[in-house]
């Protein structure tokens, strides 16, 4: 059913309770992971129109996917990594499109209200601009 999963990282702690989820997932599909994660620090947004250099975030985003990937490619799965820039919702709806993705898998912090405010949520601009299924696991405390 789930042949190719778009799997949002945001490098941070809540990426280890996603993974797992993902990988049993994949194995039971034998789906191909797509590892994603939106660069969005000054150089990342301005990266093109700037013509700005690879920044230190860029670089250390880029070592972290293929981290998650090698990890994801010893339990035999077949993983690709992406590194968007920019907006984060707008990336990943792209990346889903362009590398027709059947399932959005993402980590939910359960910011209520004023954290939403404070803190935006991605999670709810993807799901207004995607017809791709969202898969949402809770972000461990």
């Amino acid at each position: 059913m789930y042949k190719h999963i778009l799997v949002a990282l945001e490098n941070s702690r809540a990426d280890e309770t996603l993974l797992p989820h993902i990988g049993e997932l994949a194995k039971l599909h034998g789906s191909q992971l797509l590892l994603v994660h939106v660069a969005d620090g000054f150089a990342a947004r301005n990266y093109e129109q700037l013509n700005l250099r690879e920044s230190e975030e860029m670089k250390n985003d880029r070592a972290y996917l293929e981290s998650a990937a090698a990890r994801l490619r010893n339990g035999g799965l077949t993983v690709q990594t992406q590194l968007e820039l920019g907006d984060p919702a707008t990336q990943i709806v792209k990346a889903a499109d362009e590398q027709h993705c059947d399932l959005i898998a993402m980590t939910s912090h359960g910011h209520r209200l004023i954290g939403d405010i404070l803190h935006g949520s991605t999670i709810n601009e993807v799901r207004h601009k995607t017809a791709v299924p969202l898969l949402l696991v809770r972000a461990a405390k």
